[in-house]
């Protein structure tokens, strides 16, 4: 059992908490037995886990899928667990995984795109609403988190798995190839006419959104082909980005579901 916080093994997986770290060493960290389930669902290989030995009581056969993908496995004293972890209650069981670059989504219906999102918990639950409502990724914009960053992989809840997702360097140039496919490009404007239930979102379309206090920058504004709002009660500024695109992807779910 690993009880020393000085193990290079946990000094190194502990570094990985940082973007730096993150980059330096081309892995990232997941933390929690439905993280680790979700991970295994899909094969992807681990590069190293540590769980406490309460937790591989708990879960031996969840333990030995682990253990068969991983290029090393340690038990470990439940303080250098909450050391490596980045949660305050960590349910025992941390992996590292390494960073691998993915394509573009490839849409052919509906796909977010994200422009300078910087709450990790906020891209994390459009990760996890991308999934539940049938769209078929998302596009981000380089100046945001971190897509594998600790939180936003815990908060999409494994569908971080599932979602086709990437960061690409330029998204007007990107959009704008989408839009000579027929795609329609809807941004979401607080000072736009229309409301998310005036539009035809039965069409291909790709849903714009911005960062959270600043909104969408204008060389996504002026390229799109229409602007929407939510409208919201007077007296509230605003809404949160992550339940914004909750709630127009649903629209759009409604409105393909009538077909």
């Amino acid at each position: 059992m690993l009880t020393s916080l000085q193990n290079p093994l946990i000094k190194h997986i502990r570094s990985l908490h940082r973007a730096k770290g993150r980059r330096e060493a081309g892995l990232f960290l997941i933390e929690g037995t439905h993280l680790i389930e979700a991970a295994c669902l899909v094969d992807r290989a681990i590069v190293a886990a540590c769980c406490t030995e309460v937790w591989q009581s708990a879960y031996p056969n969840l333990w030995e899928q682990v253990a068969s993908r991983a290029q090393r496995v340690e038990v470990v004293s439940a303080e250098v667990l909450r050391a490596i972890a980045t949660t305050t209650e960590p349910d025992g069981v941390v992996a590292t995984l390494e960073r691998i670059s993915t394509p573009a989504p490839k849409f052919t219906h509906l796909g977010l795109v994200l422009e300078t999102i910087q709450d990790p918990g906020n891209l994390g639950t459009m990760i996890r609403t991308v999934a539940a409502a049938g769209a078929e990724g998302l596009l981000l914009s380089p100046d945001s988190v971190d897509l594998d960053h600790p939180k936003v992989v815990r908060a999409s809840a494994g569908a971080w798995f599932q979602v086709p997702m990437a960061t690409h360097a330029d998204l007007p140039t990107e959009l704008r190839h989408y839009q000579q496919q027929g795609f329609q490009l809807v941004a979401t404007l607080p000072t736009a006419k229309d409301s998310f239930w005036d539009i035809d979102l039965q069409r291909p379309t790709l849903l714009l959104l911005g960062n959270e206090g600043a909104g969408l920058s204008p060389a996504l504004t002026t390229i799109a082909d229409r602007a929407i709002r939510i409208p919201i009660h007077p007296g509230v500024e605003s809404l949160n980005v992550a339940i914004a695109a909750a709630l127009i992807l649903y629209e759009a779910k409604r409105q393909r579901e009538k077909k």
